[in-house]
């Protein structure tokens, strides 16, 4: 109870804010109405009621009687004996020098006009002004030779095809410059303004078909361009004109606009955010009806049949999307519902408007404005859904810009990453250099000094504590000249150990000689590091101390080549003596007690931390040591890999 009591109030209140807003509405749409009515009877074209003749006598069904233009004609369907309007009008032979004309406003279907027994006017030549939706004009320059000083006649036979009945509007004929503003004010509101409407439903219909095309998840634009295409067709098509023989289907595409009228009810439920009913179809079948009786009968059935089906079926259609509409302001409170509802409300008064001339309602005048207003609310409703997909493309281009913006932020936060990265990177790299140097330092002088010293306490002869500090200081100059930068040129560092390796020589009375087998040396090694050029040279120091030691060589030879079995250039340094040379174990345990063991060990080791390959040979005649350089050096200690 408590639930129903507390939902109770609920729709009251709703139904409150439902009258709220409707009643605004259907108010507002009752000016427009009112504004409408009042536009079609201000708006009207004057014509020069000076020169209007209204007084003939017509020659109907063998019948003659007098008539007051305008008049509509009793039969519908008068191509055999039309209908013959015979009249007389005034001329003054001091009038001729401005030339006279013959002005109709108004006719249905087609009139053909003649003075004084000759035609001047014959309006079936001009398919455009034979269609009743138009409502064109026509006017015609009478001959100064056909025109009697006094009274002239005027003969106008109005060729009727129905479906409708014939109609004539009031005759002027006078000067032709006080009659032609006339027809250029009507020609411009009921024939250029129409055709300027269809020209722009025509890009409207190519802008929205594209727009379907690249969204096709969204129907709604197809189904606006279908229905203007079909406006286009029934503009620029020209009508037929009996008794000529027309093609079955121009007919038919004539009287389309019943599913150009249910299009537009689809176009606004999809629009609105609705779900097209099952039963939404049932709208289409009369103008199916017709196109399908047409192109198999051919005319005149598709006229009778778009009055009697088309016709009530756009005005139904028109009240159905008055009613979307006004569900859609009553939901959404929007522009976009409110602009069409009052644009379907103008269409809607025009057409009952019509529809009083239809039924000789209105006897004085048959102007058709529905095709007008039609046209202009197509363009209207397009260019308002154009407008929308336009501002759809600026919020996605907003957001794209947006998104740009938050890219371009990720992307300097990844820069700075990446900078921090580089520089610990780069920190890390120089930690890992200077822990080598240390070792290198380490490993060579601190032990040449630690033997000084030892020599020292023990109380060598100064001879002894002198070799043990130059072989101090030449490791110390190894390791500085190791950290200069060769640019990734071997022979650089190489060309200071030669200089280094013959000063030591020459004490011994050991020639070096130096052999350079390739004019380019040693291939270059961007990724060569000071740590590499170290193991490198403490390999080629620790081959030609053994020589001097253990070989008594009298001649060491150094041989630089660069060598290529296809799979890449490498380097190969060779160190050779003439010594005594010595024998090799079988494996370095056995022979470990001894110091030769000790520094062969030592070469293999900083061979394999440079990714070097090591191969040592000894015999009777000599000793040679052959060191074969990777192509790439490692950035890290191999040997620990």
């Amino acid at each position: 109870m408590s639930e129903v009591a507390a939902t109770a109030p609920v729709k009251p209140a709703r139904r409150r804010l439902l009258t709220a807003r409707l009643v605004p509405y259907l108010l507002l749409q009752g000016l427009i109405v009112v504004a409408t009515i009042l536009g079609l009877r201000l708006l009207q074209p004057s014509d020069p009621d000076d020169y209007g003749v209204a007084a003939f006598s017509l020659r109907e069904d063998g019948v003659t009687r007098p008539v007051t233009l305008p008049h509509f004609t009793s039969s519908r369907y008068s191509l055999a004996d039309p209908p013959l309007y015979t009249g007389t009008f005034t001329f003054r032979s001091g009038d001729a020098a401005s030339g006279w004309s013959v002005y109709l406003p108004r006719f249905s279907n087609a009139v053909e006009v003649a003075v004084n027994g000759v035609i001047v006017l014959d309006s079936r030549r001009d398919a455009n002004a034979n269609r009743p939706d138009r409502n064109t004009p026509q006017i015609a320059l009478i001959p100064a030779s056909l025109l009697r000083d006094g009274s002239n006649e005027i003969a106008v036979r109005l060729f009727v095809w129905g479906p409708l009945k014939g109609f004539l509007d009031t005759v002027y004929i006078g000067p032709d410059t006080a009659l032609r503003p006339a027809y250029e004010t009507r020609t411009l509101l009921f024939v250029t303004l129409q055709v300027v409407f269809s020209a722009w439903q025509s890009i409207l219909a190519v802008i929205l078909a594209i727009m379907w095309l690249m969204r096709r998840r969204e129907p709604v634009y197809g189904v606006l361009a279908v229905a203007m295409v079909l406006g286009v067709i029934q503009a620029f098509m020209p009508p037929p004109v009996p008794p000529a023989t027309v093609p079955r289907l121009a007919a038919v595409l004539l009287a389309s606009a019943p599913i150009e009228s249910a299009l537009i009810v689809a176009f606004g439920v999809l629009f609105f955010g609705w779900r097209w009913p099952r039963y939404g179809a049932l709208l289409f079948a009369p103008g199916l009806i017709v196109f399908v009786v047409g192109l198999l009968a051919g005319p005149p059935l598709p006229r009778i049949l778009f009055l009697v089906l088309g016709v009530p079926t756009v005005g139904l259609s028109l009240f159905l999307m008055a009613c979307v509409t006004a569900a859609a302001v009553v939901r959404r409170q929007d522009a976009a519902s409110i602009t069409i509802g009052c644009a379907v409300t103008i269409v809607l008064t025009c057409w009952v408007h019509d529809m009083l001339s239809v039924f000789e309602l209105v006897t004085n005048e048959r102007i058709f404005v529905s095709r007008l207003s039609y046209s202009a609310m197509l363009v209207a409703i397009g260019a308002g859904l154009t407008w929308r997909f336009a501002r759809a493309l600026n919020q996605v281009d907003s957001f794209a810009g947006q998104l740009v913006t938050r890219v371009r932020e990720a992307e300097d936060r990844l820069k700075a990453s990446f900078a921090r990265e580089e520089a610990r990177a780069r920190t890390a790299t120089l930690a890992n250099e200077r822990t080598r140097l240390m070792r290198d330092l380490h490993d060579g002088l601190g032990g040449q000094l630690i033997s000084i010293v030892a020599l020292s306490e023990r109380g060598h002869g100064g001879a002894t504590i002198t070799d043990a500090a130059r072989a101090a200081l030449k490791d110390l100059r190894l390791v500085i000249d190791s950290m200069d930068d060769i640019g990734g040129d071997l022979m650089l560092a190489l060309g200071s150990w030669r200089e280094r390796a013959t000063a030591q020589l020459r004490p011994h009375d050991i020639a070096l000689d130096w052999r350079v087998a390739t004019p380019q040396g040693l291939p270059l090694h961007p990724e060569l590091r000071p740590w590499h050029v170290i193991q490198i040279v403490r390999i080629l120091d620790e081959a030609v101390t053994n020589a001097i030691k253990h070989a008594h060589a009298g001649h060491i030879t150094v041989t630089i080549e660069t060598l290529d079995t296809g799979q890449g250039p490498y380097g190969v340094i060779s160190v050779t003596d003439d010594g005594c040379g010595f024998a090799l174990a079988g494996n370095d345990a056995a022979a470990g007690a001894t110091q030769t063991a000790r520094g062969l060990r030592n070469m293999r080791s900083r061979a394999a931390r440079c990714g070097a390959v090591l191969d040592l040979s000894s015999e009777g005649s000599g000793t040679r040591v052959r060191l074969q350089l990777p192509q790439i050096f490692p950035d890290s200690d191999a040997a620990t890999g």
